[in-house]
């Protein structure tokens, strides 16, 4: 495969990769895997984002707060993530949006640290990573107000009339591992033109087919792009050339030659 492959999301911040990550990356690049974007959760998360960056060539990091993490934070929190954002090799936001699923804070809290963390994102021309569990409506009336639509809808689990609405705005949409076993998930990734996908895994959560149960991996990766190809009845060279461009265009910080 001559185009590279970007794990456009993966937490190696987390356990069981922060402890050791060589080995995880080693694999990575053996399968073709050129970058791996390691977003933030919180402000501790972020730092080890960056720092992974700073030890590896071909990482790269987000900072953010994720709506679960919102009533924790710090007063100064976005003063503290503006740091981050000076790093030559932190190239979103992220991970930042709004979750309906699980009862994290109030709507409104975690609508107010989506629309603070969108007005940085727009102020400093960085892309979004956004994190939406069953709130399409709050997700949307947030970027309206902030009038921004760079970034990624990441791990994408919604309908298909959505993500069309997101990349009509401008948005990008990534799917994970759950393509390769979710019926649903793969219908909704073929009504979506392959020029506004990107692909993630979302480490160390939802491993693809044949791995699904245990713990992912960026070198997973290949299994999201090999069911894209299947699905469009492309080649993995289209996919990989369409993907990483779309995730280059994107993260404008990004590169693929470390």
């Amino acid at each position: 495969m001559q185009n590279p492959l970007i794990d456009t999301h993966a937490h190696l911040n987390f356990s069981p990769f922060i402890e050791n990550p060589e080995p995880y990356l080693e694999r990575a690049y053996n399968n073709g895997i050129r970058a791996v974007i390691v977003p933030g959760v919180d402000i501790a998360s972020s730092e080890k984002a960056v720092r992974l960056a700073d030890r590896f060539p071909m990482v790269y990091a987000a900072a953010g707060l994720h709506p679960e993490d919102s009533p924790r934070a710090p007063d100064d929190y976005l003063k503290q993530l503006e740091a981050f954002y000076q790093h030559d090799k932190c190239v979103a936001v992220g991970e930042i949006g709004v979750d309906f699923y699980r009862d994290y804070a109030p709507p409104d809290v975690q609508e107010r640290f989506f629309y603070e963390q969108a007005e940085l994102a727009k102020s400093l021309e960085l892309p979004m990573i956004i994190h939406n569990r069953q709130a399409d409506n709050a997700i949307l009336s947030v970027l309206d107000r902030v009038g921004y639509y760079t970034g990624q809808c990441h791990c994408f689990t919604g309908k298909a009339p959505f993500a069309q609405t997101c990349i009509d705005k401008g948005l990008l949409i990534s799917f994970t591992g759950i393509v390769t076993f979710s019926n649903e998930i793969a219908a909704t990734v073929s009504a979506l033109p392959l020029q506004s996908l990107m692909i993630e895994t979302d480490s160390p959560f939802m491993a693809p087919v044949p791995w699904r149960g245990k713990t992912n991996e960026p070198s997973f990766v290949v299994k999201v792009a090999e069911t894209y190809a299947q699905l469009f009845n492309v080649t993995l060279e289209d996919v990989a050339r369409i993907s990483t461009g779309n995730a280059l265009n994107l993260f404008h910080k990004l590169k693929t030659d470390g």
